[in-house]
C-alpha cells in the first residue's frame, strides 16, 4: 500500500467521508500519474470526473494535502530525475515530462532538489560510472 493510500484509508476511516469523494481524488492523481507528460490543467481535470474545478482543488487538497498542480509538478520532477540519471539530456527531459519551457523546469528544479538539472545529471551520471 503506498503513502497515500494509507492517508486515504485513514482519513476515510477517521472521517467517514463520501466514497464518491475517494473515487474521484484517487480518479485524478491516477490519471495524472499516467498523463504527467502532456499538458495538464484544473479545467481540464475536473472534465475528466465531471466535477466543479473548485470542489477538485478542495478535495484533492483535503485528501493529499496538496493541489493537483503542485501534485503534477512533484510528479513531473521525479520523473525527470529518473530520465536525467539515465543520461537524457536537460532539453529533452524537460519535454519528456510535460514542462514547455526550459527556463521554469530549471527553476523548479533546483526549488525542489537544491540542484540544477545538469548537475543533478552530471552527479548521477559520474556515480553510475563509478559503480560499473
Amino acid at each position: 500500500m503506498t503513502f497515500f493510500e494509507s492517508e486515504i484509508k485513514r482519513i476515510k476511516e477517521s472521517n467517514f467521508s463520501n466514497e464518491k469523494q475517494i473515487e474521484t481524488v484517487i480518479g485524478i492523481k491516477n490519471f495524472i500519474d499516467n498523463n504527467y507528460d502532456t499538458k495538464l490543467n484544473l479545467d481540464f481535470l475536473s472534465h475528466t470526473r465531471y466535477v466543479s474545478k473548485y470542489h477538485l482543488l478542495r478535495l484533492f487538497k483535503k485528501y493529499y494535502g496538496l493541489t493537483p498542480r503542485q501534485y503534477l509538478i512533484d510528479t513531473r520532477i521525479e520523473k525527470s530525475k529518473l530520465k536525467l540519471s539515465d543520461g537524457m539530456s536537460v532539453t529533452e527531459t524537460c519535454y519528456a515530462v510535460g514542462f514547455e519551457s526550459v527556463g521554469s523546469f530549471s527553476t523548479l528544479f533546483k526549488s525542489r532538489t537544491g540542484k540544477t538539472p545538469s548537475k543533478y545529471r552530471k552527479e548521477q551520471l559520474s556515480r553510475s560510472k563509478l559503480n560499473s
